[in-house]
């Protein structure tokens, strides 16, 4: 056990440490990693540890993103209209923008109205025993509905462009390297704070009752649990995740549309997990700063055929790596111990034939 928070210490250590030996571009590029990661430990204690697959985080990520963007749009135009509502002849500023003048409501709301939204799907989909691939589906119609409000709307939210042209953050200029080494550092604490508290939760009972839930879900509501309560719970907490990565996102990357928020991007968010390893916490941080890593490094560097490598990548993973990279990790150890005590015993017993 010390040598795994010896390992999680390290990693987070170095990540804190990528300000020094890397460039502004590539450490603005770990940054956006760092905010896929935190989705993807959501997601990793929603169907790793509870087995509820949800194809729709995506919706999640985007209202965090939008809060944050909204509250950023404001404050660059500096008391008028955004220049999009002006375009699509807004007169006055909507009432539910309001609010997103003052930062600190911005950040509760990226926190709060995901996980309320999963809330309320939780509530009306687990306490009617609607779970596996029906839940998938609906959890993928939320997106295309939140979507299509969001590019219909466009004199309100931007439509397709989304919200971008941000430049100053509590009065500080977005442009400047110490802001962004800043914001990196912020996304660093935050995956680290949102790790340890899942490993909390799945070291504690309600981490034992969520696997009972996924491996027997039925013989734990014999036992007496409602298993609609804990997973409407950690539904909602993972949404609250999701909707912290996309408020940190925006920050870092500096615009949200709802292509990035829309069913493809949903997938994306499920496939980190599966290649990391969706029973590993660790793992799922790792896939998806890896996928996306090899995402960057493909399309940089092979253009014409980066979808085709980056499809076979996943092939192979799933088809020989059914555990992911964790489970890969953790088999190594085993294997190696095996191939010796072969050994062993195959000289042992040529030792007794001589």
């Amino acid at each position: 056990m010390r040598r795994k928070q010896m390992i999680y210490l390290l990693f987070f250590l170095i990540l804190l440490l990528a300000p020094f030996y890397l460039t502004e571009f590539r450490l603005a590029l770990l940054g956006k990693f760092l905010c896929y990661a935190i989705i993807a430990v959501g997601i990793c204690l929603i169907w790793g540890y509870t087995g509820i697959l949800s194809l729709g985080h995506g919706v999640y990520f985007g209202i965090g993103a939008y809060c944050m963007a909204m509250y950023l749009k404001l404050e660059a135009s500096k008391g008028a209209l955004p220049d999009f509502m002006e375009w699509n002849g807004v007169q006055e500023l909507p009432w539910f923008w309001k609010p997103f003048f003052n930062p600190f409501f911005s950040i509760m709301a990226a926190i709060f109205i995901p996980a309320m939204l999963a809330a309320v799907l939780g509530m009306l989909t687990f306490k009617n025993r609607i779970k596996g691939v029906y839940f998938s589906l609906l959890s993928q119609a939320v997106v295309v509905v939140v979507v299509t409000l969001l590019i219909a709307k466009q004199d309100l939210t931007g439509g397709t462009n989304g919200l971008t042209n941000f430049s100053t953050v509590f009065g500080f200029s977005l442009s400047s390297p110490i802001v962004q080494i800043v914001l990196y550092a912020i996304t660093v604490f935050a995956l680290f704070a949102i790790f340890m508290l899942s490993v909390w939760i799945t070291k504690s009972r309600l981490g034992h009752v969520l696997i009972a839930i996924r491996d027997g879900e039925n013989r734990l509501r014999f036992l007496g649990f409602d298993p609609a309560v804990f997973k409407v719970f950690i539904y909602s907490l993972s949404a609250s995740f999701a909707g912290i990565a996309g408020a940190l996102f925006v920050l870092q990357v500096g615009l949200i549309s709802p292509s990035m928020m829309d069913i493809i991007p949903s997938i994306e968010m499920v496939l980190w997990v599966a290649i990391g390893g969706r029973h590993s916490l660790f793992g799922a941080i790792i896939g998806a700063i890896l996928t996306n890593g090899a995402k960057s490094f493909f399309s940089e560097t092979y253009p014409d055929v980066w979808l085709f490598c980056l499809g076979i990548l996943f092939i192979l993973i799933v088809v020989f790596f059914p555990k992911g990279i964790a489970g890969l990790f953790e088999a190594f150890p085993k294997r190696i111990a095996k191939f010796f005590e072969k050994g062993v015993k195959k000289g042992e017993s040529d030792s007794v034939v001589s």
